[in-house]
């Protein structure tokens, strides 16, 4: 593995600061976006409670009222909105989430979750890739093949995932087998199409020259096709992988609702919105994380590949 220049390294800090920066900007500093006011003391303002947040009209305009009516004037600091917690509480959160038993009994640990997920991912992506794989290898190889198989995929690729879920429920039931399928609905069509795609641009010359040294049918695909383009498969996968994940969401609210998306949904629902950020957080980490040894393995394997080729 190349050792990266320290300009990149920066640059690739700076990809993750930037972003951590505004945020905290956002959260820290009152005069950029604070629209809130939690009360600290509501003086003579009957609906103020202590606690209670409102927004920085409803504020100004009781505590005119109260002054202008020689009443004691309510006290509060600014805050952002509930739904936007400061970095550190969500940093907290994630802590918290795995060490913190669940107030409810339809809720789950954070981990539980997590695996949950994961495991649906698993399942949906690796069925797709056992049968998407070798029939876009087979469509990029073989013109007819391309002609029977392509046309069809082209179309149907076009059909939302999702709108498939009642359908799915319908044949496979409430639990994880409807949420494998949407995974796989939406990755098999497009895997096919971008497999093929990168089968087509092995060099024909490598196909020339293992003909012309007999190799044909299957010995030619075996032998000098799939190692040919395997490299660029891997990375294929890589990218693919991260569509999966992205129709998680939606697969996990069909039949059951189970795993990361129903903890997400749970801790919306009673405006722990700490534990949202931090589950999302959660998602972006495994899936930046899986991505990483990915490429580290892809490395390891095709070495052969020039530098800036690796996967």
């Amino acid at each position: 593995m190349i050792e990266r220049l320290p300009r990149e390294r920066l640059l690739i800090a700076g990809s993750f600061l930037l972003p951590l920066l505004i945020w905290s900007i956002i959260s820290y500093v009152p005069f950029v976006w604070h629209p809130n006011v939690v009360i600290t003391d509501p003086g003579d303002v009957s609906w103020f409670r202590a606690g209670m947040e409102v927004t920085r009209e409803q504020f100004s305009a009781e505590t005119e009222k109260t002054t202008d009516d020689g009443l004691i004037a309510p006290a509060g600091e600014r805050v952002n909105p509930v739904y936007l917690p400061a970095p550190h509480k969500v940093a907290t959160a994630m802590y918290t989430a795995f060490t913190t038993e669940p107030k409810r009994r339809s809720e789950k640990w954070l981990h539980e979750s997590l695996w949950h997920s994961i495991t649906v991912i698993f399942w949906g992506f690796t069925l797709s890739s056992l049968i998407g794989i070798p029939l876009g290898v087979l469509c990029g190889t073989y013109r007819p093949m391309s002609l029977l198989i392509e046309p069809f995929v082209e179309f149907f690729r076009y059909f939302p995932a999702p709108a498939f879920g009642a359908l799915a429920v319908a044949i496979l039931g409430i639990h994880d087998a409807p949420k494998i399928a949407i995974i796989f609905i939406g990755t098999f069509f497009q895997q096919v199409l971008i497999v093929a795609n990168t089968t087509r641009l092995l060099d024909p010359m490598l196909i020339e020259a293992a003909k012309t040294l007999g190799a044909e049918g299957r010995s030619l695909l075996l032998r000098v096709v799939v190692p040919g383009v395997l490299p660029n498969l891997y990375r294929d996968s890589r990218i693919l992988l991260g569509w999966a994940w992205t129709y998680l969401i939606v697969a996990e609210l069909i039949g059951t609702s189970s795993g990361i998306t129903w903890f997400i949904t749970q801790q919306a629902r009673y405006k722990n919105f700490d534990n949202v950020f931090a589950a999302i957080m959660l998602i972006g980490l495994i899936g930046l994380l899986t991505d990483v040894i990915l490429a580290k393995t892809g490395r390891r394997l095709f070495r052969w590949q020039p530098a800036e080729a690796t996967p």
